[in-house]
């Protein structure tokens, strides 16, 4: 039976298990942010469990590791989207190419440089259109919303209810500018955001060890949600329950399906913030910012 590690264990072993270049105790030291003393006792503990070998992971340390590993992503692609009209009256915005590539092909790209193989696609405007993707994607599997026109995305994530363990979930409009912001192993449940000395966007406060206490709309030195989250095992199967609970309240279908693990249900989940730069990825929100972007569109 293999021991539950604590996150300094956690922290080094996905370190090690993510760099290709063996890794000396200073870098690891330098990586993690943890003293130099810290993780010569780590690693000492790690090789004394079986976890490295002289200096290298071991089968038995990937076996440890395994819970924590992103297994499958879910694609919330089942809206109109509206400010970027008129684009979309024809395309799916994340099917809308951006110089010359879908914006979803960007972030399904990146799941699969990840070994991530389980990909589900949430679709409902346009829904045939994404038929498309099997050409070049033949291991997306299709969650139908009929409902995607008649509430908020929340009844997009009841679709996907079943495959939220261990699963990244997507607002599938986000155009990928760094990759290496998604990572294959996850301690915990969390969201991405970024710093924003001002936002009229979605932003979490969040508490001294980091963990997601609220959710509200716009707010100054504010942290902006950014439209990726990852979901342990275990969240995954309570959000199977809740999501579902949610949608069924008084305006339940009116709410984004994260107001359920930060709010609606939120005393059932510890949700972390994971900081990424502003630059890792960008929301394209209106035709204008995709003529920005793409000159192609300034016709």
């Amino acid at each position: 039976m293999l021991h539950r590690m604590d996150k300094k264990q956690f922290t080094l072993l996905s370190s090690l298990a993510t760099h290709p270049a063996s890794l000396s105790q200073r870098q690891l030291s330098s990586l993690t942010g943890y003293a130099l003393g810290s993780v010569n006792a780590v690693y000492r503990e790690c090789a004394r469990q079986g976890y490295l070998s002289e200096g290298a992971i071991t089968p038995l340390g990937l076996d440890a590791l395994e819970p924590y590993r992103v297994k499958r992503a879910i694609f919330l692609a089942a809206g109109f989207s509206a400010r970027l009209a008129p684009i979309t009256f024809n395309t799916p915005k994340p099917l809308v190419q951006v110089n010359g590539t879908r914006i979803i092909d960007g972030l399904i790209d990146a799941c699969l440089a990840l070994d991530i193989k389980e990909i589900y696609v949430v679709r409902g405007y346009l829904a045939g259109q994404f038929d498309q993707l099997l050409a070049k994607y033949p291991m997306v599997k299709f969650l139908e919303n009929p409902a995607y026109n008649e509430s908020n995305n929340i009844t997009s994530a009841v679709v996907a209810k079943e495959h939220f363990a261990n699963a990244y979930v997507f607002e599938a409009d986000l155009l990928i500018r760094s990759p290496n912001v998604l990572t294959p192993y996850h301690w915990q449940s969390d969201f991405l955001a970024v710093w924003k000395g001002r936002s009229d966007d979605w932003c979490f406060t969040v508490d001294k060890k980091g963990i997601i206490q609220s959710e509200q709309m716009g707010g100054f030195n504010t942290w902006q949600m950014v439209g990726i989250s990852y979901w342990s095992a275990g969240d995954g199967a309570q959000l199977a329950i809740d999501l579902p609970y949610a949608a069924q309240l008084p305006g339940g279908k009116e709410q984004f399906w994260e107001q359920v693990p930060l709010s609606v249900c939120r005393n059932h989940y510890q949700v972390a913030l994971r900081p990424c730069s502003a630059t890792d990825i960008r929301e394209i929100d209106t035709f204008r910012e995709l003529k920005a972007i793409d000159p192609s569109y300034e016709v």
